[in-house]
């Protein structure tokens, strides 16, 4: 099976403090790592010495100040230096402070900390990362390119589109800027940089886009990854929340995933498949998120499951397709309208409601005070009939 992975995750580590009597941490330090470390290389041009021929024969040539230049790369090589030299020194390592969790009894705690990547995008020291990076955050450290540590404070995040933005109140190194993602094409060269495995700060490596306008899913509780960047650039753990950059240094994506196979067939193994967020969006949410501390999502108050054949047998419901709904938050606007549990929801404002129609990405195509039309057949009921909800704003944790 082929799944999508968070590419932050991989990057926690646990320091496990034990306190029991005749208890040690293998050499000293207690630290385990979730991750195998493992090396992927960016192909670099050797420094070079230029050479002329006199009588055949190849010798230095005299030190010239066009000798000391960078070296031409090399046919097929992806020249990089640029890219990295413009956008490297904004591009941070993000430590997520997690908190002390107990030790299963064995006395102390376990310290969890997480590790992923940020770009700084403006000089007022906002960073901007990806949500599941920062989730769980109780505090966070930034840890410039050059190993410069300061404190960072979450501005605010948006876990549908996995983007979050912190802010440092130190002066910060260096800013990236956003290219624009909507003129990438297939094919197009990019540099991916971010904190590989959570220990090797501002990692290079590169590649080409391999595709654009992928979706990615998730599971049934967030939307689908929408509209995203393929890239075969190496991507590893601990690059989410990293720039994905053209080679001109502009920040045209943040590195988000990358789908493994399960290996265990040895047949389904899948490499070079990083995606990333396009900088169109990624610009736009973190805008929202400096402005306002959140983004704006339109919120009905249901909870709901997706009717199939064996749903509708199960449960004796007189429709097989459309959602089932399980509770509805009191005061929200499906209790306003009359919704409640038991209720089928066929049809949300002109589109029938199937498997292959999520309604929370349905919902993300509206705005808070849009009023939509839902079709709804009540419990104990076999009629249809239409309901108007007014969209309200999620609330926080929801």
């Amino acid at each position: 099976m082929i799944r999508a992975i968070r590419i932050f995750f991989a990057t926690l580590l646990v320091i496990t403090l034990l306190t029991l009597s005749g208890i040690s941490a293998v050499g000293g330090a207690g630290i385990a790592s979730f991750f195998q470390p493992h090396t992927a290389a960016l192909m670099v041009q050797p420094d070079q010495v230029a050479t002329t021929t006199v009588n055949n024969t190849a010798t230095p040539s005299v030190n010239t100040a066009a000798d000391t230049q960078s070296p031409p790369a090399q046919a097929g090589v992806i020249d990089a230096r640029t890219a990295v030299r413009a956008a490297g020194p904004a591009v941070v390592t993000v430590v997520n402070q997690l908190g002390t969790t107990n030790n299963g009894g064995f006395g102390g705690g376990q310290a969890a900390t997480a590790m992923g990547s940020g770009v700084i995008i403006d000089s007022a020291g906002f960073i901007i990362t990806n949500d599941h990076v920062v989730e769980g955050q109780q505090s966070l450290q930034i840890i410039f390119s050059d190993g410069t540590k300061t404190d960072g404070t979450l501005v605010g995040a948006d876990p549908f589109s996995d983007l979050a933005v912190i802010k440092v109140s130190a002066a910060v190194p260096a800013v990236a800027q956003f290219g624009d993602s909507d003129q990438l094409e297939p094919g197009q060269p990019v540099v991916a940089i971010g904190s590989a495995l959570g220990d090797f700060a501002n990692t290079v490596t590169a590649g080409v886009v391999s595709a654009i306008h992928r979706d990615l899913d998730d599971n049934s509780s967030t939307p689908s990854m929408k509209d995203l960047i393929q890239t075969d650039a190496a991507i590893n753990h601990g690059n989410s929340g990293g720039p994905l950059l053209d080679l001109t240094g502009k920040v045209i994506g943040i590195n988000v995933a990358v789908v493994r196979g399960d290996g265990s067939t040895g047949t389904d193994v899948a490499e070079g498949l990083g995606f990333a967020i396009p900088s169109n969006t990624a610009q736009q949410i973190s805008s929202e998120i400096i402005s306002k501390g959140v983004v704006e999502r339109p919120y009905m108050g249901i909870s709901y499951q997706p009717i199939n054949r064996q749903i509708a047998a199960y449960y004796n419901l007189s429709r097989d397709s459309g959602l089932l709904v399980t509770d509805v938050a009191a005061g929200s606007p499906a209790a306003t309208a009359g919704i409640q549990p038991g209720t089928i929801i066929t049809n949300f404002n002109g589109t029938d409601i199937t498997g292959d129609a999520s309604l929370l990405e349905l919902l993300l195509t509206y705005k808070v005070g849009d009023t939509i039309q839902l079709t709804i057949v009540q419990p104990n009921s076999t009629a249809e009939q239409n309901v108007n909800i007014t969209l309200a704003q999620r609330p926080p944790g929801q």
